[in-house]
């Protein structure tokens, strides 16, 4: 008797652990930073693997050195699209690492290396999923697309989006599945972001004539201390929406620290960078902010620029710069949708414990799928040491990604 589809896939991956294991450490070990963005190396190493393994994929690019992946089969509805992206983090100082940070050594149960948790395992989980499916597409209905982009890190322009202006046809999809860290909870959302540059001139003077010139820095501090004030903005989201959010507040604190469950549904204000001065003993003219803010979902970057606007007009010295490039509206996904309740359902009988849907604090790829009307879910790995020295996946983790990832897939495919 034949094996159900569930059963397959569990087969395999057990099978195929070592190998498993193998090509994540292998796919680490190629950098691929952004920036500066080169992920041709990367890119070629999954293309070789997909065609391997019988996958049909081809390279779709707006630029020769990020390259997106591409891949599908199947017809008709439902279209599940796969999502993971190529390009990483830069390393920042290897001196700051116990190892090589492009190493992709397994030691004591773990790969290690920049970019491994975010996001080459899920990546690997995609790519995968794609290769079991496809073996069993004469079992399954719908179309699958794997997507696997190199312009994350950086917004998205010459990976995501640029594949569903160009290719929305087999890039679109009916639903989008993403392996971004989530540490056990499925995530339906994520806040926006908001990025200023806020300059303030004035004459500039002596440092004993204060009475020539108002002091630059001090006016910068003081709309530092006026923007902190955003962070008490009154929230509006769906009713659905917010009790998802609450409902997720301990899971988003065992996921990713203490009091992350508290400014799920709070605006947040980071300022980033000050330039200011030249000598101690001259009273600055010129200082400049960069300013980071995040948006709670159903906020929107109108609401939040009126009060900076309000902020600046207080101050004729500043002016303030948005800046849109980097920065993206709160975007989310109906938390009670068919995905979630497949991904929940996976989990629950692999494992046994409770996923929880949540909204990131951080951006991904997701964003782009669903201002195109496309319900996205993230479900990955923990975040160990994202963005940070020392980054690392337990490979068990890894691997229960991959199990959740084919067979959610494959049930929401199922015939």
């Amino acid at each position: 008797m034949e094996p159900s589809v569930r059963d397959q896939i569990l087969t395999w991956i057990d099978q195929d652990r070592d190998a498993l294991v193998g090509f994540l450490s292998r796919f680490v070990a190629i950098p691929s930073p952004n920036p500066p963005g080169d992920t041709t190396a990367a890119a070629s190493f999954l293309l070789a693997h997909l065609h391997a393994h019988g996958f049909p994929a081809d390279i779709r690019a707006a630029k020769p050195h990020l390259p997106n992946i591409v891949g599908s089969f199947g017809a008709a509805a439902p279209h599940l699209v796969l999502n993971g992206h190529i390009d990483v983090f830069p390393s920042g100082p290897p001196a700051s690492w116990s190892r090589d940070p492009w190493s992709g050594a397994v030691d004591g149960n773990c790969v290690h290396g920049r970019g491994v948790a975010d996001i080459k395992c899920g990546t690997a989980a995609s790519v995968w999923t794609a290769i079991y499916l496809h073996r069993l597409r004469a079992r399954l209905a719908g179309r699958l697309t794997l997507t696997c982009v190199s312009d994350e890190e950086t917004g998205g322009t010459w990976g995501a989006q640029f594949l569903l202006e160009n290719f929305p046809d087999e890039c679109r999809g009916d639903c989008l599945l993403n392996g971004e860290p989530s540490a056990g909870t499925i995530r339906f959302g994520e806040k926006g972001t908001l990025r200023l540059v806020i300059e303030v001139s004035t004459p500039g003077a002596h440092a004993a004539y204060t009475h020539l010139s108002r002091n630059a820095i001090v006016i910068a501090a003081a709309i530092v201390g006026e923007l902190m004030a955003l962070e008490d903005m009154p929230v509006v989201q769906p009713n659905a929406v917010r009790a998802a959010v609450e409902n997720a507040s301990a899971a988003m604190d065992a996921a990713v620290g203490q009091g992350a469950g508290a400014i799920l549904n709070r605006v947040t204000v980071c300022p980033g960078v000050i330039q200011g001065g030249v000598k101690i003993n001259m009273l600055p003219g010129d200082c400049r902010l960069e300013v980071d803010i995040r948006l709670p979902v159903s906020m929107t970057h109108a609401a939040v620029m009126a009060r900076v606007d309000a902020i600046i007009q207080r101050h004729p010295e500043a002016r303030v710069t948005p800046v849109w490039t980097h920065s993206s509206e709160p975007t989310f996904s109906d938390p009670g949708h068919r995905m979630v309740g497949i991904i929940r359902d996976t989990v629950a009988d692999l494992t046994g414990r409770t996923a929880t849907p949540a909204v990131s604090l951080g951006a991904s790829d997701a964003k782009h799928w669903r201002r195109n009307g496309v319900p996205a879910y993230l479900y990955g790995c923990a975040p160990n040491n994202m963005a940070k020295s020392d980054e690392w996946v337990d490979v068990e983790d890894y691997l229960h990604v991959v199990r959740c990832h084919a067979l959610a897939a494959a049930a929401y495919l199922a015939v």
